[in-house]
């Protein structure tokens, strides 16, 4: 087997075979330096804060590729300046190397107007400022939904929402004030359905049931009835309810009776008028009932032991009373005690006596 290895033979198959494998890999790496221009590399010039337009000559100059691409917008650089580069510049790519340019556009993007239509106007509002729109002349229109956002104008005209504008655009807003009150009633009895419709509409009321006689939904129908009444006066928004039918309102006249009769009041005028007098009756005030005193309970007192004084006799003495031969004779002088050293005791007024002689 070792003879066979190093036969003359096999030897110049295995130097042929190694020779053909190093000329394939010579061959493969000699064509991808060619394709690829190994060893041709090429500076990225800089072309920062330069104009979109110059800095696309330079690229084509120098023999590269360039892609443009539009960074947020920034206020503080010209509008199409080149704000960054990459590869960055003075970094070395071959010949036909994609260049990525990031270029301030000319103003802000467009922004889309948010749903806000019939909000509430200060959430609106605020809304309308986070996307970056400016609220310019406020407009107040009569409306059933008072304070509430219903239309938005941009130069004079109604956007939608989702309508782009650029960033920082200033808009009108339209506002609800609320109902209007004491609107007339037009009438619309004669009319058809649709044609009703648009008068209601324009006299800012709402059209409410609408009742065919055929039981249909035609809108050629002719109204021969309308409820409230053409002529009564009602807040804005209110709903007008109409009956329509094939037929004339002519044709309809005891169809309109029975309508009176349900939806209109007939006042009668032939009773004299009720008078109604305002009755003033001044309140009575009751004495508070006071419940009686508790009764006092009394305390025994203690005894105390009495001093006599001497009491000294004056030259006046009680008077007597004498009876005698049918007569009586009563003193007028009495007797009255003398105060002591010590304390003095008010007198006390002796009573009269009556003597009946018998």
């Amino acid at each position: 087997m070792l003879k066979s290895l190093f036969n003359w033979k096999v030897l110049l198959n295995l130097v042929v075979a190694i020779g053909v494998f190093v000329g394939l890999v010579w061959l493969t790496f000699r064509w991808l330096e060619y394709h690829t221009n190994h060893g041709q590399e090429i500076p990225v010039p800089n072309v920062v804060n330069k104009s979109v337009h110059d800095a696309v000559k330079i690229l084509d100059d120098t023999g590269l590729e360039y892609e443009v691409d539009s960074a947020n917008y920034d206020p503080k650089y010209r509008p199409f300046q080149v704000l960054q580069v990459y590869p960055a510049p003075g970094s070395r790519v071959k010949d036909g190397r994609t260049v990525t340019l990031k270029v301030n556009p000319r103003t802000w993007a467009p922004i889309a107007i948010p749903n806000v239509i019939n909000k509430y106007s200060g959430l609106a509002f605020q809304r309308l400022d986070q996307v970056g729109l400016k609220i310019g002349d406020t407009i107040y229109e009569p409306s059933i939904q008072k304070d509430a956002l219903l239309r938005i104008l941009y130069k004079g005209n109604a956007v939608n929402p989702g309508t782009r504008l650029p960033r920082f655009s200033v808009i009108d807003v339209v506002v609800g004030s609320g109902p209007m009150r004491n609107i007339s009633i037009p009438n619309v009895v004669g009319l058809t359905v649709k044609e009703a419709r648009v008068v209601i509409a324009k006299s800012m009321f709402e059209v409410g049931l609408v009742e065919h006689e055929d039981g249909g939904r035609d809108e050629s129908d002719i109204i021969y009835y309308q409820d409230p009444a053409a002529g009564d006066v009602r807040d804005q928004g209110m709903q007008i309810d109409l009956w329509a039918s094939k037929k004339t309102p002519a044709e309809l006249r005891a169809k309109v009776e029975q309508l009176n009769s349900i939806y209109r009041m007939k006042v009668d005028t032939s009773l004299p008028p009720v008078r109604y007098e305002e009755v003033h009756s001044e309140p009575s005030y009751e004495a508070p009932v006071v419940p009686p005193p508790a009764p006092k309970k009394e305390t025994p007192k203690p005894d105390v032991p009495k001093t006599e004084t001497p009491k000294t006799q004056t030259t006046a003495e009680k008077p007597k009373t004498s009876v005698g031969n049918g007569t009586h004779a009563a003193g007028n002088n009495t007797a009255k005690p003398t105060a002591s050293a010590t304390t003095q005791q008010p007198a006390q007024k002796p009573k009269a006596k009556k003597v009946v002689v018998e």
